[in-house]
């Protein structure tokens, strides 16, 4: 068997495009790869207009089945392929484009869907938004990236009260609190501050840089996020955590930032953080790409991860954090739903409130999303520092149940399942072991790593 992939980005291009539009698929297909190769030759294809039928051509020739896996959204899928055709993408909304615009046929989803042999998404809630324009008859699974297995092995560090860390980090690290914040405030931070974050991303990517070094302690909450995706929601994220903590200096919120643009990607955060007023908890933002070992011990020094999103399609930082058994708070809603709890997570209320198509430029209102009570944030916040500090077997409940739940969301053994039963529609032989072939191409980027994962939100 034959199965072609492809996304946007690669692991050459992707480390100067976070951030960019799609740039999360890179991540969801790199998941995805060693579990596709239990099943038969991957191949990487660049072209797929030029390349996937051929390919298929060539294969039946010598009596091998095809199937070709695009990682990327509808909109971007290459239409008119006689290959058997699987788009693979992330969707937050209740209801998907159904609607033509910008003399763009693939525009309207359902219209892209309808040509494809199957579909695969990563939760319930985004198969029930699509068989709600579709019907239920379509052939559509959920089968999430498989991030539980690498990150299970982090759960013996889990901790709610830390110990003073020192981390290393190959990368830009701003400490809010010991920096002259003045410089970007409402009237500076377009010119001194953009300037001051431009000579320090210059300076980042010199020859021989030596590591940032800073020490973390106490109760340490971890969020890693687009800061230009407002679906993140990062406003409420920051303000909550500093009204909960404001007279806290045991208390930090560490940011985690995926995107190539030092000055787009600290810049409206250090601004935001000057209207907030003197405070004594901690904010440390972090940018750049991180090697596998300074990743993995950003996830051993956390105690929670935090998401305050208006909707997530799988939302990978969260899942890879939850793997490694940290508690969240967040809220539960589109594809959290499946496993986040009151078991695994301190919750935050939300509301819907009617919304539009993140990729339609009429903004036109034709979906929900959620918005969530500050005032419960701050509660979550304040809740889980009392678990960190006075109740240690709450959290290693907690912190059970949520590589529990993450085990039965997205383990190899789910998806594999699943993955069998999408080929199994499409007609190809579904056993599978090992994995049968190994490719250079999908290996991680130059200082990236599995855990590079976690650069997404999704």
């Amino acid at each position: 068997m034959i199965i072609l992939e492809n996304s946007t980005y690669d692991a050459r291009s992707i480390g100067w495009n976070l951030g960019a539009p799609e740039y999360s698929y890179w991540f969801v297909r790199k998941a995805f790869h060693p579990i596709l190769q239990r099943f038969g030759i991957v191949v990487p294809i660049a072209d797929p207009a030029n390349d996937v039928d051929g390919i298929c051509r060539n294969a039946a020739a010598q009596g091998e089945r095809c199937a070709y896996f695009s990682f990327n959204p509808p909109h971007r899928a290459t239409l008119g392929l006689k290959c058997p055709t699987v788009p693979v993408f992330a969707w937050e909304f209740d209801t998907i484009p159904d609607e033509e615009w910008g003399e763009e046929p693939r525009n309207d989803w359902t219209a892209v869907l309808r040509q494809s042999a199957a579909a695969i998404t990563h939760s319930q809630f985004s198969v029930r938004a699509v068989r709600r324009s579709l019907g239920d008859a379509y052939p559509i699974w959920s089968i999430p990236a498989p991030v539980h297995r690498p990150n299970a092995k982090r759960t013996r560090s889990a901790l709610g009260w830390r110990p003073p860390t020192r981390l290393s980090i190959t990368g830009l690290v701003i400490d809010a609190g010991a920096v002259d914040l003045s410089v970007f405030d409402v009237q500076r931070a377009k010119s001194d501050g953009a300037e001051a974050l431009h000579r320090l991303g210059t300076k980042l990517f010199q020859r021989n840089q030596k590591p940032f070094r800073v020490s973390v302690n106490g109760v340490i909450y971890t969020a890693v996020f687009n800061p230009v995706d407002g679906r993140k929601n990062w406003t409420d994220m920051l303000a909550g955590f500093i009204w909960a903590f404001r007279d806290a200096p045991d208390a930090t919120l560490l940011l985690k930032l995926t995107h190539h643009d030092v000055v787009l990607g600290m810049l409206p955060i250090l601004a935001e953080i000057t209207k907030l007023g003197p405070f004594k908890c901690r904010v440390l933002l972090i940018h750049g790409m991180l090697p596998a070992q300074e990743y993995d011990a950003l996830v051993d020094a956390t105690s929670y991860a935090v998401n305050t999103s208006s909707g997530e399609g799988q939302c990978l930082p969260l899942m890879e954090f939850m793997s490694a058994g940290r508690p969240a708070v967040t809220p539960s809603h589109t594809a959290m739903l499946e496993y986040v709890s009151s078991d695994n997570s301190f919750l935050v209320r939300s509301t819907e409130k009617p919304a539009v198509w993140p990729q339609d430029p009429r903004h036109a209102i034709r979906c929900m999303r959620h918005v969530l009570s500050f005032a419960d944030l701050v509660r979550a916040y304040k809740e889980s520092f009392e678990v960190a500090r006075h109740r240690p077997r709450q959290y290693a409940a907690m912190s059970a149940a949520a590589t529990t739940a993450l085990e039965r969301f997205c383990s190899d053994e789910v998806v594999a399942s699943r993955l069998r039963d999408v080929l199994r529609h499409l007609g190809m032989p579904a056993a599978f072991g090992p994995a049968l072939a190994s490719d250079a191409n999908i290996g991680a980027p130059d200082g990236d790593s599995r855990t590079a994962l976690g650069e997404v939100a999704s």
